[in-house]
C-alpha cells in the first residue's frame, strides 16, 4: 500500500492536532490558583497634633546660610563684538573633538567633528539645554567661532581664551564657554 506525501503529512497532522487538544498540560495551570496571602502587621501606627505652621519673618535670621559671594567667572565678549586682544587665530583641526560647554551654569557636552555641513561642519550637542539644543554645525573664521542652528542663524559667537578654552555669548546674550 502507497501514500502519497501531502496525504501521509495531512494524516500526521490531524493526529498531532487532535492530540494536543486532549491534552491536560495547559489546563491545569487555568484551574489552579495560587490561595491568596495573609495581611501581615507592618509596625505600630500613632496618631498627633502637628504643631503650627511658623510665620513668615518669625524665624531666626541667623539660622539662614550667607549670600554667595559674587566672584563668579562669567564669560563675556567685548562689547563692541571684536576679538579680544591676543586671541589667536583658529583652524579647524584646532576646534574638532569634543568639548564640556558651560552656558549658564548649565553643562552639557558638544561633539564638533570635521565632517561638512553646509558652509561649515557638522556640530551634535549631548543632552544640552536650549539653545545649545538646537547645534546643528560650527565654523571658524578668523579668530572667531560661530555656532550655527539647524536654518543657519547664529547660536553662539566664541573666542579663544588661550590653551583648550573658548569664551563667548550665545545670541540671546547669555555666557557660554568652552573646555576639554
Amino acid at each position: 500500500m502507497t501514500f502519497s506525501r501531502p496525504g501521509l503529512i495531512a494524516v500526521s497532522l490531524a493526529a498531532l492536532l487532535a492530540g494536543g487538544c486532549s491534552s491536560t498540560r495547559f489546563s491545569s495551570m487555568d484551574s489552579t490558583q495560587p490561595a491568596p496571602l495573609e495581611p501581615a502587621p507592618s509596625g505600630t501606627i500613632s496618631s498627633s497634633q502637628l504643631p503650627p505652621p511658623a510665620q513668615p519673618g518669625a524665624s531666626d535670621p541667623s539660622q539662614f546660610p550667607a549670600a554667595p559671594q559674587n566672584n563668579t567667572q562669567v564669560a563675556a565678549l567685548p562689547p563692541n563684538g571684536a576679538a579680544p586682544a591676543g586671541a589667536p587665530d583658529l583652524t579647524a583641526s584646532s576646534v574638532a573633538g569634543v568639548w564640556n560647554v558651560n552656558v549658564s551654569g548649565q553643562n552639557c557636552k558638544v561633539a564638533t567633528p570635521q565632517t561638512k555641513f553646509g558652509s561649515g561642519y557638522r556640530a551634535g550637542p549631548l543632552h544640552c539645554p536650549p539653545p545649545m539644543d538646537s547645534v546643528k554645525s560650527w565654523n571658524v573664521a578668523g579668530k572667531q567661532l560661530t555656532l550655527y542652528d539647524q536654518d543657519g542663524g547664529t547660536l553662539a559667537r566664541l573666542y579663544s581664551s588661550g590653551g583648550e578654552k573658548f569664551n563667548g555669548q550665545t545670541s540671546n546674550g547669555l555666557p557660554i564657554s568652552l573646555t576639554r
